[in-house]
């Protein structure tokens, strides 16, 4: 195979050209959102090339405390992120979602990194980016979870005073909701998981083959990423809303929403 092609920095500049198209829509279409893709686009740059300058530090001195640390803010921030976009949640609520996330999400990346690549756990090579794909779509996910589960609760309300008027137990009440906003969650996932292959080349395939990794190993642990993916995302949003759905119910059978 073919040494990767390294862009310099005029080559790289082009792909920014694109984003006037993106900019030539928005407006045509009145969409006035030019100031969030110029700021989420400029975040993306200089995020993404401080990360690339510490992975190069860390992956060149690589140390258990560099690679523990770096999950550990991953893992911070994407649980900041979840509740940040969920400001209402109670206290409780929050709490069982952080230990959804951390807990399910790092337990996945210790079993698919220690198991079943047979890496040490504090490789950064391996650890890094592949906490940082599974931490992602469990973001993602619970996100989307909880986005769901609170509209079920806005729309459904009437429905939800009437039902504990006529004695049903708000677990019964609620517990559907959870089912829906756990299936809504874990849609898009799935949805990949049918297109791939044959619509399009995941990202973590198409980065192996362009550095020269042989398609079938990458085709290997892109099958083995999304699995991992998959169980991640479904563990942390079942957490998240099954012990986050019990914070809402008191003893006196009253949904706290």
């Amino acid at each position: 195979m073919e040494d990767v092609v390294k862009l310099n920095l005029a080559q790289f500049s082009l792909i920014y050209l694109l984003l006037l198209l993106v900019l030539a829509i928005m407006k045509k279409s009145k969409i006035n959102q030019t100031r969030l893709l110029v700021v989420a686009s400029a975040r993306m740059t200089v995020q993404l090339v401080l990360a690339g300058l510490l992975l190069t530090y860390i992956f060149k001195n690589p140390h258990p405390m560099f690679t523990a640390a770096y999950v550990a803010v991953m893992v911070f921030f994407s649980i900041r992120r979840v509740l940040s976009r969920n400001p209402g949640l109670n206290s409780r609520f929050k709490r069982a979602v952080a230990l959804s996330i951390a807990f399910c999400g790092l337990s996945i990346i210790l079993f698919f990194v220690g198991v079943v690549v047979g890496m040490d756990v504090f490789n950064p090579q391996y650890m890094i980016p592949i906490s940082g794909m599974i931490i992602g779509n469990s973001m993602t996910g619970v996100t989307l979870g909880l986005k769901t589960f609170d509209e079920s609760l806005v729309a459904q309300r009437p429905r939800i005073e009437a039902l504990l008027n006529l004695g049903v137990e708000p677990k019964r009440i609620l517990l559907p909701m959870v089912n829906n906003a756990l299936e809504t969650a874990l849609l898009p996932t799935l949805n990949n998981m049918l297109g791939m292959g044959v619509i399009s080349l995941p990202g973590m395939m198409t980065g192996q083959i362009l550095s020269g990794t042989l398609p079938m190993t990458a085709i290997l642990y892109q099958i083995a990423i999304m699995i991992a993916i998959t169980t991640a995302a479904c563990m942390t949003v079942f957490s998240s809303l099954h012990f986050g759905y019990r914070t809402l119910c008191n003893h006196r059978n009253q949904i706290l929403a």
